[in-house]
């Protein structure tokens, strides 16, 4: 096929050091012309992840060296194809997971790496569940093996994919309890879980009064200390999923420490005879050494997400749109820890 030579004019936002939100920069550029299995992608929605928050303060793993693009999904429109695409790609909406560069008015993306959006589903609404969507989803059915009847903990269920936990959890039969300050109860209520403060601290004696049996999965996204309670929730068989170090993102010194210590316990834990599990789940697990089994599984994964999501049964929860531009407010928005959902940004009116 004929690639498309029409030079890109994009917008993007550059995260040029360890600065507080309000220091993010908007720089205007030309794209280079998309090479081989390559396309442009219009932005129509990215968003704000913990990964841009840690990013900002130069502790995310394995994130590039500043001044960068941060962007870690995107939700776009195929407006040029390189050499090797098909030109039908042209006109019609994808999600894409790029770690790093979707927020910006265009991009390039692997062709392999797009996965279509189905017609009549919001951009928006597409962006709020890609990473958080397929996050849930895998750590429901891959780590933890959940099914109907079971009872679960949903640390933050009033985040990106806390929300998207609680209410996967409930449609497939499952019982959930979830963390949240008071703010939000009514609103974890309305998803279908039962509340929890998460202020209260007497939170895991709270949860052990709902669960006196134990819980059959803990998702617990903050670490910490409070890891261990977390698994101490656990009945005969249950699993400890863990997908984050919150409770450490502000500590100084090394990132990484803390992240390799909660790596120790979980394996130390593993080994211990009383049936229970525990781990940590890796987003990007396999995607160096298999990259295109990873690239399907995604793909699986996220098509049953937004299959759901078409279907009404899952509610993407949208804390705000904001527009590039202002993505620093975003950014902002989003680590204030006041919101329900996830913060997208969408492109400049």
């Amino acid at each position: 096929m004929n690639a498309t030579t029409t030079t890109t004019r994009a917008t993007e936002i550059v995260l040029p050091g360890v600065v507080e939100p309000a220091g993010l920069h908007v720089q205007v550029r030309d794209l280079p012309a998309p090479g081989q299995g390559q396309v442009v992608l219009r932005m129509d929605a990215t968003g704000v992840s913990f990964a841009e928050q840690q990013m900002r303060l130069g502790k995310y793993y394995d994130q590039p060296a500043f001044p960068f693009v941060p962007g870690y999904d995107v939700v776009g429109t195929v407006v040029g194809t390189g050499p090797g695409v098909g030109r039908d790609l042209r006109g019609h909406r994808f999600a894409a997971v790029t770690k790093v560069g979707a927020w910006a008015s265009h991009l390039i993306v692997e062709a392999a790496d797009l996965v279509p959006v189905p017609d009549g589903v919001d951009a928006a609404a597409a962006e709020t569940v890609v990473v958080n969507g397929v996050t849930a989803w895998q750590m429901m059915y891959r780590t933890a093996k959940v099914k109907r009847g079971d009872t679960i903990v949903v640390l933050g269920a009033n985040g990106g994919v806390g929300s998207t936990l609680v209410q996967l959890a409930r449609h497939a039969g499952i019982r959930v309890i979830g963390t949240a300050s008071a703010r939000h109860h009514e609103a974890v209520r309305e998803l279908g879980a039962i509340p929890v403060d998460y202020r209260d601290p007497n939170m895991y004696a709270r949860i052990r009064e709902l669960a006196p049996e134990g819980v059959d999965a803990v998702f617990d996204h903050v670490g910490g200390s409070a890891l261990h309670d977390s698994w101490r929730l656990l009945r005969r068989g249950g699993a400890l999923v863990n997908y984050g170090s919150a409770a450490t993102k502000d500590e100084p010194g090394n990132a990484m420490l803390p992240v390799l210590k909660l790596f120790g316990r979980l394996m130390l834990w593993n080994l211990l005879p009383n049936g229970k599990r525990a781990g940590f789940y890796n987003f990007w697990a396999g995607k160096r050494f298999r990259a295109a089994a990873f690239r399907a599984r995604l793909t699986e994964d996220l098509t049953q997400v937004f299959a759901l999501v078409k279907a009404g049964v899952l509610t993407p929860q949208i804390a705000a749109r904001i527009p590039l531009p202002e993505a620093g407010a975003a950014l902002a928005l989003a680590e204030s820890r006041t919101v329900l959902g996830k913060v997208v940004i969408v492109p400049e009116p």
